[in-house]
């Protein structure tokens, strides 16, 4: 006999998105590699609205190949937010950014020019963040430190991406409080299926805190979204995640 197969389902068909936080996007128009045109953006946040996402954290790079300043993204921000025509979206629309660890970070961080992730009103500011996915950045484990000393948590954007990183380092990660974010498209195999088998063991190692598209077009999100790729196991993790989201 031969044995079943687990039926699969996609991330449109799960439920996940209905109310859930996207914690991780790059849809601020014409600021690094992901959305380019506002039309775009607008028509991105509209999509987004109409598959149950319900509150839309911006997270442009800031990194030394895109060094954004936090004040221009905030202007760039509120000009996008003017041209949402929809009350429910202009007030579920939310910045940070996503920082790489490198010598432009070291240097905004001493200034404090940063734009932390802020989930809570009661708890600390989140500051997301990311590095290279092949090397480790110079003294890593010493800017997540320092990250803390300054009063934020750190929230490391798509661990399972790193090729550097093993099973020791996510859970020194964790060890020293470092909370982990999943990209979604992962799952679906988006960024190959070492990253994908590495997802899939965190999200079942209940490593994960924080979920989120890191959307940076919508045709390639939409793509992966509709993949049959979730069993229901998977989906109950997910859903375990996004649960405890909505209540910090």
């Amino acid at each position: 006999m031969w044995p079943f197969k687990k039926k699969r389902y996609s991330l449109i068909d799960s439920g996940l998105l209905q109310g859930m936080t996207d914690c991780h996007s790059h849809i601020l128009p014409g600021v690094d590699d992901g959305i380019q045109d506002t039309d775009d953006s607008l028509h991105t946040l509209e999509t987004l609205y109409e598959l149950g996402i319900r509150q839309f954290w911006l997270t442009p790079h800031i990194m030394e190949d895109i060094p954004n300043d936090p004040a221009d993204l905030r202007r760039d921000f509120e000009t996008l937010k003017t041209q949402v025509a929809s009350p429910e979206i202009r007030g579920a629309m939310h910045l940070a950014a996503e920082h790489m660890l490198d010598n432009l970070f070291v240097r905004r961080m001493a200034e404090g020019n940063v734009l932390p992730f802020t989930p809570s009103q009661s708890g600390p500011p989140l500051l997301l963040v990311e590095t290279s996915y092949f090397n480790p950045p110079f003294r890593l484990w010493e800017l997540l430190d320092d990250i803390r000393r300054k009063g934020y948590v750190p929230l490391l954007a798509h661990p399972e991406r790193y090729v550097y990183m093993q099973k020791a380092d996510y859970q020194r990660l964790l060890d020293m409080g470092v909370l982990l974010q999943l990209n979604l498209m992962s799952l679906a195999g988006a960024y190959g299926e070492g990253a994908r088998q590495k997802a899939l063991r965190m999200l079942h190692a209940d490593s994960y805190s924080y979920v989120g598209t890191d959307l940076h077009n919508l045709d390639d999100f939409l793509d992966y979204a509709y993949d049959e790729c979730l069993t229901k196991d998977d989906i109950e993790n997910l859903k375990t995640i996004i649960d405890s989201e909505e209540k910090k």
